[in-house]
């Protein structure tokens, strides 16, 4: 009895698809041609906050409607792979596997597709897992955290057939699709600037402080959940609150700049900056943590020959901020700002100022990018994330009709370039950049290695 992954990739089908996408069938009627019980069987890998209160909620918006099915949840902490297996239950109604470790999980049949939502450190590492057992793979980001991981993570799934998502949601969503297709269509100018900042006041910020006091090292596997990182005594701290310590996370970087720098690239199809000069402290939250508190990034970006080019400045601060991130793209026109989902022609050039250079007033018009506003949620703890949503259904989709997803693995390499450059220029003091030829980052000649 052939199993559902190996139909749906008969060459047959494969053509199949072809015909119908040409006859205008879009992927979710292909996915109902190909029979009610073609069902996609998934598996959770890490059972985290993120997973339970976001992504689990947002695959439950479409899983009926595409036809697929939670089978099975990976954690090596016995506490949470017992919630997310009680979890599941109550949503699926029927039973899941519970795995103590993803080599369990990748030994069942027929399973199809996994969602990663584990430590930062670990994505890219548990994408090539995915994909060497023939899974399609959601994978949260950061991708990566280093150069080593995310070219060995591009590598296998180049190499595969399957499809992956990474979680860069921004590319989902309406707003910044029409940012986009504005600025790439020439409509906006040069781009000649870009302001993102992502400020929150919370203490308790990546800190889980009940959490890390239930847990104990016989109810897990810290040499497993180190993989590939130095060996240190066990810290369930560093367990739970990856976040907070490096190598298991770069923080602000990792967690927040890859979101916001993806859509430079997506918006001007430039891979990765030029150069990198970053500081950062802890200054408010002294907790033992690693990571900062406050930081501050500036890029620079543009084409090679240096006749083009543009800044970027990130800023984020965890002591003071209302949390909502702001991304906004400067032109000598004017202002393409998606908080406000509005272009304007706010600081353009005028008409007295372009005058007095012999020039003419440059002054974009004022428009909204979409008629529906989207808000980025930025906790992103949250079932009514549209933006996940759409997200999720485009892989679910994509699933169906092997094409290539809204954020595929080189979105996600590329991000992870900019943020591991980031943490490079904050850890060294120096300026960071990207030797393209060994796809590595340097600092001072050398190659950035944590």
């Amino acid at each position: 009895m052939n199993s559902r992954r190996k139909f749906i990739k008969q060459s047959a089908i494969a053509a199949a698809g072809t015909y119908f996408g040409a006859m205008g069938f879009s992927a979710k009627s292909y996915g109902r041609i190909l029979g009610a019980n073609d069902r996609v069987r998934v598996g959770a890998v890490g059972f985290s906050d993120r997973f339970r209160d976001t992504l689990l909620p947002c695959f439950l918006n479409h899983h009926q409607e595409l036809n697929f099915d939670m089978v099975a949840v990976s954690d090596l902490w016995s506490y949470r792979r017992n919630l997310g297996v009680e979890l599941l239950k109550s949503k699926f109604n029927h039973d899941i596997k519970g795995c103590r470790n993803n080599d369990e999980l990748y030994a069942m049949k027929d399973l199809d597709a996994v969602i990663v939502s584990t430590a930062d450190f670990q994505h890219a590492l548990h994408a090539i897992e995915a994909v060497n057992a023939k899974c399609d793979v959601y994978c949260e980001k950061p991708f990566a955290e280093t150069m080593e991981d995310n070219r060995a993570a591009l590598k296998a799934i180049k190499a595969s057939k399957q499809i992956i998502q990474i979680g860069s949601q921004r590319r989902s969503g309406a707003n910044y699709k029409a940012a986009a297709d504005f600025i790439q269509q020439g409509k906006f100018g040069d781009i000649t600037m870009v302001e993102l900042t992502w400020n929150v006041n919370q203490p308790g910020r990546w800190r889980r402080p009940d959490l890390v006091a239930k847990l104990k090292q016989e109810d897990t596997d810290w040499k497993r959940f180190l993989m590939n990182r130095p060996f240190e005594e066990w810290d369930p701290r560093k367990y739970l609150e990856y976040r907070l310590f490096w190598p298991y996370s770069s923080g602000m970087p990792g967690q927040w700049m890859s979101h916001q720098i993806d859509t430079v690239h997506w918006f001007t199809g430039l891979m990765y900056p030029r150069s990198v000069v970053a500081n950062g402290g802890i200054y408010q939250w002294k907790d033992g943590r690693r990571n900062w508190d406050t930081t501050t990034a500036v890029f620079d970006y543009g084409d090679k020959d240096m006749k083009k080019g543009f800044q970027v400045v990130f800023g984020s601060r965890m002591h003071n901020g209302d949390e909502r991130p702001a991304e906004i793209y400067y032109a000598n026109g004017g202002e393409l700002n998606l908080n406000t989902n509005k272009i304007s022609p706010k600081g353009g050039l005028q008409e007295k100022q372009a005058a007095a250079m012999g020039l003419k007033p440059n002054l974009l018009p004022e428009l909204s990018l979409t008629s529906q506003e989207e808000k980025v949620v930025a906790s992103a703890n949250t079932g009514a994330d549209r933006l996940t949503s759409n997200h999720m259904r485009n892989w679910m989709e994509c699933i169906r009709s092997r094409k290539e997803t809204n954020a595929p693995v080189e979105a996600g390499y590329y991000h992870s370039v900019a943020t591991i450059m980031t943490n490079a220029a904050v850890r060294t003091g120096a300026k960071a950049t990207f030797d393209e030829k060994t796809q590595e980052v340097m600092v001072n000649g050398k190659v950035f290695k944590y």
